[in-house]
């Protein structure tokens, strides 16, 4: 069974190689994909963001999933798979009872994860409720997640197309570095250029510089648009 469009997936886990190669395979397998290294990072992004479904370790540093599920419980529905090493029958019981709708032992094998959010997605209701605005905040600007759209105040600020498409990646992610390499790939997808990657990689450059002088008070030192040494480019958000 292959992922209906749009199905939006949040990965939790602290374990960089689990993070990367889950998203990979939930990507080839026709999923949206964001990922938050811990649970402070999973709650900056589910502020600004709805998901279909939450994959999530229960053994983090700082807090652990089971407490994070069961607060995430208590004000949202959406449907959580917890991932562990521990797969005594207490843990289990210990995920279930925090509001989790599966749990799942490490090590696994991708082909039943997948199986699995499947499975928890043909079961969840359907959402007829319609969604509020999701709205990130960059100081006096603000960006509308699900229009595409950046304000001040009633003002619109006119973005290229290249600008929106870098706005809806960053969106997508806020708080977690992207690449040079990565931002290529994606902007390729959406009818890129076929230019060498190093050149790609510079023309990124040149279109964060320009984005950043549509929002920034200080393009030459941003304060939203960071660039992360090593590491690419990050939104960081209000």
């Amino acid at each position: 069974m292959t992922a209906q469009p749009d199905t939006h997936l949040l990965i939790v886990d602290d374990d960089e190689r689990i993070r990367s190669l889950l998203q990979k395979f939930l990507i080839r397998n026709g999923f949206w994909v964001t990922t938050a290294r811990d649970a402070a990072h999973a709650r900056r992004i589910l502020a600004g963001l709805d998901f279909d479904l939450i994959v999530m370790d229960v053994m983090m540093p700082g807090e652990d999933g089971i407490s994070l599920t069961r607060e995430l419980r208590a004000k949202m529905a959406t449907p959580i798979l917890l991932l562990t090493a521990r797969g005594e029958t207490s843990d289990r019981i210990a995920g279930l009872e925090a509001g989790a709708d599966d749990y799942l032992a490490k090590p696994f094998e991708p082909r039943e994860l997948l199986l699995r959010i499947n499975a928890i997605l043909r079961r969840t209701p359907a959402k007829v409720e319609p969604k509020l605005p999701k709205v990130l905040a960059m100081g006096e600007v603000r960006y509308d997640v699900d229009r595409g759209e950046m304000w001040r105040g009633s003002n619109l600020i006119r973005l290229t197309a290249t600008e929106a498409a870098l706005m809806r990646i960053f969106a997508a992610r806020p708080g977690e570095p992207v690449s040079r390499t990565s931002l290529v790939e994606d902007l390729n997808r959406g009818g890129g250029r076929g230019d060498t990657g190093q050149t790609q990689e510079r023309a990124v450059d040149v279109q964060i510089t320009r984005l950043r002088r549509k929002f920034e008070t200080d393009p030459k030192q941003p304060r939203y648009l960071q660039t992360v040494r090593g590491a690419g480019y990050m939104l960081a958000p209000d």
